[in-house]
Order: C-alpha cells, then sequence, then structure tokens
C-alpha cells in the first residue's frame, strides 16, 4: 500500500463526473508510458465480445503498471480507442469498476482499429510521485 502524499490530483472533473479535464502531477515523479493495449492475453488468444476485450485490454494495462510498481491510481491520462461507439457505455463501466473513483484524463476516439477482431486498444500515462528517500538518489 502507498503511503506517500500524493502530489498529483484532478484540476477539474468533467460534467457529469466521469473523467478529469486535466492533471497536474507536481515534485519529482517517475513516468511510465503504456503503448496501445490490445485485447490479446499472454497466451495469444482474444476473448469475443466488448466486455470480455475490455477487461483484457484492462488487465494487460495493470500487468504493465505492475511492473514498473506502479497501480492504476498512478494513471494521469487514458486514451481509449473504439472501433464503434455503440461500445461507448460497456467501456465506461468496465473502465469505472477497474479504475474506481480515479478520475484520470480521458479521451475516446472512434475509429478502425489495426485487427478487425480487435473492438478497442487503450494507450496511457501514468505518474507515479518519488518518495523523498528516492529523490535523493
Amino acid at each position: 500500500m502507498r503511503t506517500d502524499t500524493p502530489r498529483s490530483r484532478g484540476i477539474a472533473i468533467a460534467p457529469g463526473g466521469a473523467y478529469s479535464l486535466a492533471y497536474e502531477v507536481t515534485g519529482p515523479a517517475r513516468t511510465l508510458y503504456i503503448g496501445g493495449q490490445i485485447p490479446v492475453a499472454p497466451d495469444g488468444s482474444a476473448p469475443e465480445g466488448i466486455e470480455a476485450q475490455a477487461r483484457q485490454v484492462w488487465a494487460n494495462i495493470d500487468h504493465l503498471l505492475a511492473q514498473a510498481g506502479m497501480e492504476p491510481r498512478d494513471l494521469v491520462k487514458v486514451t481509449t480507442y473504439l472501433s464503434d461507439r455503440k461500445y461507448r457505455e460497456v467501456n465506461a463501466r468496465v473502465r469505472r469498476e477497474v479504475l474506481g473513483e480515479h478520475l484520470p484524463t480521458l479521451t475516446i476516439i472512434i475509429t478502425g482499429i489495426y485487427d478487425p477482431a480487435w473492438l478497442l486498444e487503450i494507450e496511457a500515462v501514468a505518474s507515479r510521485p518519488l518518495m523523498p528517500e528516492e529523490v535523493a538518489r
């Protein structure tokens, strides 16, 4: 569990409260840029349906965050590419389940996805404030 004092915050919350309009990170921090995550499991399989695919993408993101010693609440920016507007409500529900009350900035783009079997792709930026002892190194 994190015991440091948060040095990042949403500046303004979007109407409806679904995401932050801006996110500020103050002080020294580590930043992780997560390239587009696709709905493919480590074994190479891709689930069917938007809900299963969204959960797989978020599992992939969670794994990468953990590899960097971070967690979903360290996300400051999320960009979601949906293959069809009709997936936005399911995508939003799964995102809220994963992030809980954490509200990073968010952009959703409706576009073609590289593989037509993939219904979404998500890229993200995370930032974790350094602890005082890490700054001293």
